[in-house]
């Protein structure tokens, strides 16, 4: 087999499986009926007000609950059954598109109820972000995981490509209650292929966490990951200036362009058309250029359309513009995406998504409304050559903070014993003050320290939240690594956390302990007055 062959057949393989193949596309059906959507609201506001605050605002209240509540929605998918859960935010947004459905039929349809039921639609799209990212194990073998996410993102942008289009087509044909109609069907269609899923029910996990441990699982998760950090940075800056394109785009065609709720739609769906594209050629793309050069070329490429887009080309030069616009789009999210993926062990990779997509939608939120003010003072054109301006500076500036590679080995090593108990300790005892003695001689004390100090990251993100060296004051060459996790059940979780890349860390550690024996371990329980509270 040639390895064109391989490649080819190794993308598509997921569809192989029933499951997967059946949600996969219920998935790009319901994506396509909410781009729908999207259109048939944002065409809607610019005959409810000229204002691009006004405009912007709809594409602001659609991502800001993302921003919200895209954590909790990470937290919810680990504790709860994730078939029903998905299930539950189809229903909620199917009532969403019925309830615009019929404000439109009756032209009830205000500024404030578009708006606010856009929020509400918001809210089911925070909810199923993380959960349809984390089903993915479930649904294809281990070794189709990357494919399957690669097809999920081509997925959504043949949805792209599809549903702005055909809404804006709808809408000019038969007018919004009908393109909203048309959305509330592809809902259903979802809702059929979740309930025939025959998934299996979970079993009991003694360990299990509860809503607001896993919070502050995740919190401190993100909290200590350096890598994470970059990524998340490195998508704010670009997000917050890409943001301007998309939330002055109804303008843009209706105003500068001249166009009608029908070539609206065609744009977007050239951004959707543009992305597919990109996603075809990015293997040939990552074969010259690395991660942080993908982002950059997304930068420019960008700024360039914003640029050109802000001279009211003809409406044939715009068309071809979003093309590129789309393939540059799926280049920055895919970059980042995977690289968010790889630095995240699966334990917390919900939840680490989720807090990606907080700041993506934050940035996107952010960006929206600022973007809508600017248009308010210097116009649609001066503010689509700020954007790009700014994204040049920016995208260029950033380019020196490099993304993670990625190769980090996260994998559980599960390489730490069980700890020594006298008798079975409950499991929400705590706080629990774990003491490891090591034995250092003076030369290498300050390789050690340092060494030490990186393996202090490593606890926080698996559990701990304080941490401390202490030395001996009758002896410094014994050294005490002490930190503080909030119950004996998490920090048997934080046994089963470790990864292998976490070993290789403790490894280089142990390197400077001398001795005839390993360092010694022990576990201190909080000790409660009898009748305290």
């Amino acid at each position: 087999m040639s390895g064109a062959k391989k490649s080819a057949g190794g993308t598509f393989a997921p569809l192989a499986q029933p499951v997967f193949a059946v949600l996969w596309a219920a998935t790009v059906l319901g994506n396509t009926g909410s781009f729908m959507r999207d259109v048939a609201s944002s065409w809607l506001m610019t005959d409810l007000s000229a204002s691009p605050a006004a405009v912007a605002m709809v594409q602001a209240a659609g991502t800001l609950p993302v921003f919200l509540l895209a954590i909790p929605a990470g937290v919810l998918t680990d504790i709860l059954d994730r078939r029903k859960f998905l299930i539950a935010v189809q229903i909620l947004l199917a009532s969403v598109s019925l309830t615009l459905m019929a404000l439109a039929h009756t032209g009830m349809l205000s500024m404030s109820s578009l708006i606010g039921l856009t929020f509400i639609g918001g809210i089911g799209a925070a909810l199923m972000g993380p959960t349809w990212q984390a089903i993915v194990p479930e649904l294809v073998p281990r070794e189709e995981v990357k494919s399957a996410v690669a097809l999920n993102s081509l997925g959504i942008n043949i949805a792209r490509s599809i549903g702005p289009a055909a809404g804006g087509l709808l809408l000019a044909a038969f007018g919004a209650a009908f393109t909203y109609g048309v959305d509330v069907a592809s809902y259903l269609v979802v809702i059929a292929a979740l309930a025939w899923w025959p998934r299996a029910k979970a079993s009991n996990d003694a360990l299990q966490e509860n809503f607001l441990g896993a919070f502050r699982a995740g919190v401190r998760y993100t909290r200590a990951s350096r890598p994470l950090h970059i990524v998340l940075l490195r998508a704010a800056i670009f997000f917050v200036f890409a943001s301007a394109v998309w939330a002055l785009l109804p303008l843009v065609a209706r105003q500068l362009l001249g166009g009608d709720a029908g070539f609206y739609g065609i744009l977007l769906g050239a951004v959707g058309a543009g992305a597919i594209g990109g996603a075809f050629v990015m293997p040939k793309l990552r074969e010259q250029l690395n991660a942080d050069g993908l982002l950059l070329a997304a930068a420019i490429v960008t700024a360039i359309v914003m640029g050109v887009l802000s001279f009211a080309p003809p409406k044939w030069i715009a068309i071809v513009a979003l093309l590129f616009l789309g393939g540059a789009w799926i280049s920055a999210l895919t970059t980042l995406n995977a690289t968010a993926q790889a630095v995240l062990p699966n334990w917390v990779r919900g939840r680490g998504l989720a807090v990606y997509l907080t700041v993506f939608n934050g940035a996107m939120t952010a960006g929206s409304l600022g973007w809508g003010a600017v248009g308010e003072l210097a116009g649609i054109q001066g503010t689509l050559l700020i954007g790009a301006a700014g994204l040049l500076l920016a995208g260029s500036v950033m380019h020196r903070m490099k993304l993670p590679a990625g190769d980090a080995d996260m994998v559980p090593s599960n390489h730490w014993p069980e700890p020594l108990v006298a008798e079975p300790v409950p499991h929400d005892r705590g706080p629990v003050l774990i003491l490891i003695e090591y034995s250092v001689e003076q030369v290498s004390r300050a390789a050690f320290l340092h060494a030490i100090h990186e393996l202090s990251w490593e606890r926080r993100r698996d559990g701990a939240y304080g941490w401390g060296v202490t030395e001996d004051s009758a002896d410094p060459n014994k050294i005490v690594e002490w930190f503080m996790v909030e119950s004996w059940a998490e920090h048997l979780r934080q046994h089963k956390r470790v990864s292998q890349a976490d070993a290789d860390l403790q490894g280089k550690v142990l390197a400077y302990h001398v001795g005839p024996s390993k360092p010694v371990v022990r576990h201190f329980l909080t000790i409660r007055p009898s009748g305290a509270s």
